[in-house]
């Protein structure tokens, strides 16, 4: 018999894409709910690249996303691979923790009910 020999594939194809784990999105998607009850979002959008993921949340289809959340696992050692980007596009938030970044919206949801 013959030997199998097995296809070269480039080290840099190995992390084509980067993703949300299922427990991130389940976080995300439960933060967007809420604000949508609450009135304030109505769309949504995700992007899957090469060096991010992101997750944008808009008040109107129309508009910049009033926030993103960036994922970016080559910050991991550094600031955080986590990120809250405002509408304007400066880092409102970084850190290692998906929940201590999307606290100061958790914190403007509440605001928003005590209205």
């Amino acid at each position: 018999m013959g030997t199998v020999t097995p296809f070269p594939v480039p080290a840099a194809r190995a992390a084509a894409q980067i993703g949300f784990e299922r427990a991130e999105l389940t976080r995300i998607l439960d933060l967007y709910g809420r604000m949508v009850a609450a009135g304030h979002w109505r769309d949504y959008a995700m992007d899957m690249g090469r060096d991010a993921a992101i997750f944008s949340a808009f008040r109107r289809a129309a508009e910049r996303p009033e926030f993103r959340i960036e994922k970016r696992p080559a910050l991991r050692g550094r600031q955080g691979m986590w990120a809250l980007v405002g509408e304007g596009g400066a880092v409102l938030k970084r850190g290692h923790d998906l929940a201590a970044v999307l606290a100061p919206v958790e914190r403007r949801l509440l605001k928003l009910v005590a209205e």
